[in-house]
């Protein structure tokens, strides 16, 4: 767990600095010159922009993951595997962009209930497409190679900064509508370009052709076909609140929701760092047919997200009316209040199981994932359909944590009887009841005028009881280790 945990630090550290910027970014400048009509133009431009790039990378980033420990090998430019993670998507552009073109009514009505705006703007989406799709394949390989940082970095910072320069000429009305979703497009393209230059410096390419192995070839063929339908499965399902929201009531409460959406997410941020970096070892385990390795790894990996994941939501839901009277326009934003709430729920259930999913990607039943993946998209459609009349926004927030509560569910019961994973220790549910003392503590209604003040003494108590209990409680035997040993340097400094 060395290198897991030495990469993940760096991760976390370039992740949670993305994180500050992008909260900045979202909170007081979008906030304050986009509206939430364009908020949610925007967030759905990259919502399909990332759905149809799923598509067409044909399941690449997973067989990166799950195959180059059968072509590693440096000296061999990792015989030739750099040019099949180049054609796959190719091919897979070639398909799913025509497809896209050929749904453009049945897509374009389904957004355009409520408002025409996306229409404008349908054919944009082919380069954005593109350029996502490499981008995600870059990064994947980066990660194989155990190289996480810089395309963190990329990610969450490169980004977040183009974007920031991309809404202030927005809003200072130095460009139109037309510019910032323009200047969304290129920002995507100037990082892909950033991604490839240091795919290049850290492992060898090459697009030489080298020809598989024929009993490979097939094994990778039937993945391949397999993910592609999983792909839109779960790329759906990740997506689907959003763009019910759009059609049912329209992008300014999508916009809200986005917002809110925004803030749920930072629950899972820590999970990105641990699952990236402990990915490639849970593939090469797999491979050996290594049960005892990976489920090990799996209750490491599931523990670790939930206590870093449940620590950040307790601070964001007790923070959450401070953050809010922060807001410029804030007052708009609250109603997204309760999505916050449901939307960290669901992310938690997710940071606790979702490597499950990966050890079932790597294994030979990765097949099991497809059978139910459609069913939960049904759910997932029904719930919502049912939900937003009553609760609007909330309702899908509500919507989204049944549906993640279910999926991964079946995936856990999946996951123990194939590959005999279990995540839970005891550790899980002395972390459950910690978050659930620190909430209530936090309930009590004492609360300071000032929401600054408020927000900074509340996060300060809730983080230090949280640190102490987790220490004195024994949750985790690493996290105890990094603690005794920053306090034996802080005492040599002392």
């Amino acid at each position: 767990m060395g290198v897991v945990i030495r990469q993940s630090i760096k991760g976390i550290v370039v992740t949670y600095a993305g994180a500050f910027l992008g909260f900045l970014i979202q909170f007081f400048i979008i906030t304050r010159f986009l509206s939430p009509e364009d908020i949610g133009l925007t967030g759905v431009i990259l919502e399909i922009g990332i759905l149809f790039a799923a598509l067409c990378q044909l399941g690449t980033s997973s067989s990166i993951m799950r195959y180059f420990p059968y072509f590693r090998n440096r000296e061999k430019k990792h015989n030739g595997f750099f040019f099949y993670i180049i054609a796959l998507p190719a091919v897979g552009s070639l398909v799913f962009i025509p497809l896209y073109l050929l749904l453009k009514q049945p897509i374009v009505d389904f957004l355009a209930k409520s408002s025409p705006l996306f229409t404008d703007y349908f054919y944009w989406m082919i380069p954005l497409i593109l350029f996502m799709t490499y981008l995600q394949v870059f990064e994947t390989y980066s990660t194989v190679n155990m190289r996480i940082v810089v395309p963190r970095f990329n990610r969450e910072i490169l980004v977040r900064l183009l974007m920031l320069s991309v809404y202030l000429l927005y809003g200072f009305h130095l460009t139109n509508r037309d510019g910032l979703v323009l200047g969304l497009i290129v920002v995507y393209g100037l990082v892909l370009l950033a991604a490839f230059i240091y795919v290049c410096r850290i492992t060898p390419v090459s697009l030489v052709y080298r020809p598989i192995p024929p009993v490979l070839k097939k094994e990778m063929l039937r993945y391949t076909a397999y993910l592609v339908a999983g792909a839109l499965g779960s790329t759906m399902l990740t997506r689907l609140d959003l763009f019910m929201i759009t059609s049912e009531i329209g992008y300014s409460d999508s916009g809200i929701f986005r917002i809110a959406t925004y803030m749920a997410i930072i629950v899972g941020i820590p999970s990105r760092s641990i699952t990236t970096i402990s990915a490639p070892l849970a593939a090469e385990a797999l491979k050996n047919g290594d049960f005892a390795t990976s489920n090990a790894l799996y209750r490491k990996v599931s523990l670790h997200q939930l206590l870093a994941g449940g620590m950040i939501f307790v601070l964001l839901w007790v923070n959450v009316d401070n953050i809010f009277a922060l807001l410029p326009n804030g007052a708009i934003y609250a109603g997204g209040k309760w999505v916050v709430f449901f939307l960290g729920i669901a992310n938690l259930i997710e940071v606790t199981l979702s490597f499950g999913g990966q050890l079932i990607s790597f294994s030979k039943y990765y097949y099991w994932s497809l059978y139910f993946v459609f069913f939960i998209i049904g759910i997932g459609i029904l719930t919502n359909l049912w939900l937003i009349p009553y609760l609007g926004i909330t309702g899908a927030a509500v919507a989204t944590m049944l549906t993640t509560l279910l999926s991964y569910s079946v995936q856990q019961w999946i996951v123990l009887k194939k590959v005999k994973g279990n995540p839970y220790t005891k550790g899980t549910l002395k972390l459950l009841l910690l978050f659930a003392l620190l909430i209530g503590i936090n309930s009590s209604g004492f609360r300071l005028e000032n929401p600054w003040v408020d927000g900074i003494l509340r996060s300060v108590v809730t983080l230090l009881a949280g640190v102490l209990l987790i220490y004195y409680g024994r949750v985790s035997e690493e996290i105890n280790r990094l603690i005794d040993r920053f306090l034996g340097k802080a005492k040599k400094w002392v």
